[in-house]
């Protein structure tokens, strides 16, 4: 009963085999049946065992996690498929090959497939519903005017006016260039999915009256 000798072909053989039409030793999910058996053996020859290959990289990249995976962790041999003795042949009367009633089987698999297909189906929505993070980015701007009459308070105060769904502007000041022209650098936060950086340098350089160019000082992932 369960998996043994996972250190020998046979073994791993009867582990491929487990696995392959399942994601998981017990479950829709990981849990401490798969440490136990992930730790019972090295990592599969992925030529002679694709299944079990696959599922021992998948568990792998949990390894940081082991210990807060849900289950309690038993034996290696404490899982997987059973294995039943075929009973005795017994001499049957010739009635016995007919079946009057039919067999309710294959309702049976019918019913529990539909079960697994439910189960699974609602694990998937469910997985699908957890909010995914946001992906955001820093952006440094440089706004350079035309020259030293150009009003940068105006100028500043026309960039922020720039309101996009995913924009967050923060803090600016006064940077000099030369020959007493100063150019405004301003910091701001965008959600990546949401506003592109080309874009919104696009929209800065409409303000034709007071800015000549915008350039990206740093950008960097939050």
């Amino acid at each position: 009963m369960g998996f043994t000798q996972l250190d020998k072909d046979p073994g791993l053989k009867a582990l491929n085999t487990f696995l392959q039409d399942k994601s998981y030793i017990e479950g829709y999910e990981p849990s401490q049946a798969d440490v136990a058996v992930f730790e019972a053996l090295k990592r599969p020859d992925s030529t002679k065992f694709p299944h079990a290959a696959r599922w021992y990289n998948h568990i792998a990249s949990y390894s940081d996690l082991f210990s807060s995976l849900p289950g309690t962790k038993k034996d290696a041999s404490s899982y997987g498929p059973e294995v039943i003795e075929a009973p005795a042949e017994e001499k049957k009367d010739d009635d016995d090959d007919v079946d009057l009633f039919g067999s309710d089987d294959d309702e049976e698999d019918e019913e529990a497939e539909r079960q697994k297909a439910e189960r699974l189906a609602e694990y998937q929505r469910k997985k699908a519903a957890k909010p995914k993070p946001v992906a955001k980015s820093m952006v440094v701007l440089d706004v350079k005017p035309w020259d030293d009459t150009t009003d940068l308070a105006e100028m500043e105060k026309s960039v922020r006016a720039i309101n996009l769904d995913g924009l967050t502007w923060g803090a600016s000041k006064l940077v000099p260039v030369g020959y007493g022209i100063k150019k405004l650098q301003i910091t701001c936060v965008v959600e990546d999915d949401k506003v592109g950086v080309d874009d919104l340098e696009e929209k800065i350089t409409e303000f034709e009256e007071y800015v000549q160019s915008v350039d990206v000082a740093s950008f960097n992932k939050l």
